[in-house]
This record gives C-alpha cells, sequence and structure tokens, in this order.
C-alpha cells in the first residue's frame, strides 16, 4: 500500500487498511469524532497520524461500551491521554471475551456430549440449551464501561501484588510469546505496529 509523500491517507485506503467502511468514516467526520487533518485539492479527505491514533481511541472507547454522543464528550474533555493505559484496557476486555468464549464452548461442547447422548432426558437438553444462549449473549453484547472499570481495577491490583522478580518473569514470557511466534507472524506484527504507532 503506497500513501502520499507526506505520509497522510485518504478515506479509502484508511478504509480499506482498518476494515472500516468509508461510510463509517464519513459519519465519524460528521459527528466531530474523527475530523481529517487536511485535503486534497479535489476535497477528497486525507488522514494523518494523529488522526489514525484519535481514530484508534474512538473505537477503543465504542468497544468499552460508550455511545458515540459520549466518547466525543471524552475526546473533548481529555485530549491528553495515555495510549498504554488505552491499550491495556483494551487487553482487559480481549481476555474478559476470551473467558466468556472458553465458558461458551464448554456449553457448546456439553450440549453435542448431550445431543450425543441417546438417554439423555429432553428436559436436560433444554436446560442445556438455554445455558447456551446465555453465554452466546454474554460473549455477543458490549461490555458496560462499569466493567471495562472493574477490569482494569482488577488487573491494577493484581501487578500491585507482584514481586519485582514476577514482573520480570510476566515480562519473560511476553518476550518469549513473541519469539514463539512464527517468521511471517512477527512481519504482520510489526508492520502492524509500524501502521498504528508511526514514528515521528
Amino acid at each position: 500500500m503506497t500513501h502520499a509523500n507526506d505520509g497522510t491517507r485518504r478515506i479509502g485506503e484508511l478504509a480499506r487498511e482498518t476494515g472500516l467502511s468509508i461510510r463509517a468514516l464519513r459519519h465519524y467526520d460528521r459527528l466531530g469524532l474523527l475530523t481529517p487533518s487536511a485535503r486534497t485539492c479535489g476535497g477528497h479527505r486525507c488522514y494523518d497520524a494523529a488522526d489514525v491514533r484519535r481514530l484508534h481511541r474512538v473505537l477503543a472507547l465504542r468497544s468499552f461500551g460508550l455511545p458515540l454522543a459520549q466518547i466525543r464528550a471524552v475526546l473533548d474533555t481529555e485530549p491528553d491521554h495515555d495510549p498504554a493505559e488505552l491499550i491495556r484496557r483494551q487487553l482487559d476486555v480481549v481476555e474478559e471475551r476470551l473467558r466468556q468464549t472458553a465458558e461458551l464452548r464448554l456449553r457448546l461442547l456439553g450440549v453435542l456430549d448431550a445431543l450425543d447422548a441417546l438417554d439423555a432426558p429432553a428436559g436436560t437438553t433444554t436446560e442445556a440449551y438455554l445455558e447456551v444462549i446465555e453465554e452466546m449473549t454474554a460473549v455477543e453484547r458490549p461490555l458496560t464501561p462499569e466493567e471495562v472499570a472493574r477490569l482494569s481495577e482488577a488487573r491494577r491490583r493484581y501487578a500491585e501484588t507482584l514481586t519485582d522478580e514476577e514482573c520480570r518473569a510476566l515480562h519473560r514470557r511476553r518476550a518469549e510469546t513473541f519469539a514463539a511466534l512464527s517468521e511471517d507472524d512477527r512481519r504482520r506484527l510489526t508492520e502492524r505496529r509500524r501502521r498504528l504507532f508511526p514514528q515521528p
């Protein structure tokens, strides 16, 4: 993917690289959530590195369950933020999603076992379906801001209990995880980092 010499991306390029629709980006512009830093002579929207960082913040806050109107208020009242803390909060949400998905997997396996058992009572299967529906609902609904705050607080409290040695071990395990990635995965991750966090 080639970009303008100044590193900006036109709206179509940004849409392709992020998986968002052009319509969604235009909608964010109309709401004042993401106003492009420049326009071409022909009026095409152009986004720079700061715009990409702001877009990430918009999407992260949305994943935390905030409505767009509230996101606009947060962006207006808190222009300065710690991007690393935002990423940590996203990781909290992802880890909670993984936990919920693991629960759903166990429920589905249970239903499959019940269906495979010829002598399983019909009521048992119905109860299992109800449990699966409950888990599906939990996985698919967005977390509320209160839930995100609880996850972040739990992470903070856990980090405070770690000794220096445990912190080093945690960083070591993280480094080992990255080292275990294939060359293609590492290259994709490096490219993704470069796009998300362009060097000044």
